[in-house]
């Protein structure tokens, strides 16, 4: 799991209602934190918006950290990020950048599992919940986004973006539906086509 996911394919798997997810190779981390992307997908521009200093950030698959080292900016000094991905490689490199750019206080890496991201811990108090390019790796949907749900505070939100090379519009419906499950409502859609913000259902 990461938000970089260079190569992954979804295929059905007709022996089980779940889906055969293909998680992005951890030394693709490399090339996907190279400075070349900031060329076409701005970190600061995409999360900007959404996050406020003082923050409790929640980042679901964070792979080297392309994302997180600009939400650590953004949330200051009295704000945190908690980032996770299933891939240790991933975090370790994580780690050593977020030591470099001085961040390393505001970050909090953290190993999650396939099946679970390990929230409990975390109910209630996170302030915005970051998936990019990642919940089509996750086995279940659902499952997935009613951990994040459980983790928000009351006036939590969700900014869930898929990356339109990998999932189609239809798929990324399916996605809405799943967060109609695990009790998460569209708030708006943002400009870029397979974007939203969610929140809590009331």
């Amino acid at each position: 799991m990461s938000t970089e996911t260079a190569p992954a394919r979804t295929d059905e798997d007709p022996s089980t209602t779940r889906r055969r997810h293909h998680v992005c190779p951890w030394w693709l981390g490399y090339p996907l934190v190279s400075p070349l992307r900031r060329l076409v997908e701005n970190p600061e521009r995409t999360l900007g918006l959404h996050v406020q200093p003082g923050m409790r950030v929640l980042e679901v698959g964070c792979g080297m950290g392309f994302f997180t080292l600009p939400l650590a900016t953004l949330v200051g000094e009295g704000g945190r990020v908690i980032s996770l991905d299933v891939q240790p490689r991933m975090l370790a490199a994580l780690e050593r950048r977020a030591r470099r750019a001085g961040l390393e206080k505001r970050i909090q890496p953290r190993l999650c599992g396939a099946d679970s991201l390990g929230l409990a811990g975390d109910a209630g108090t996170i302030d915005l919940a970051v998936l990019i390019h990642v919940l089509h790796e996750m086995p279940d949907a659902a499952a997935a986004l009613g951990e994040v749900q459980a983790a928000l505070a009351p006036a939590g939100r969700v900014l869930l973006i898929e990356p339109p090379g990998h999932v189609s519009k239809a798929a990324f419906e399916e996605q809405i539906q799943a967060a109609a499950v695990a009790g998460l409502t569209v708030e708006r859609r943002l400009d870029r086509r397979l974007a939203v913000v969610l929140r809590r259902a009331a």
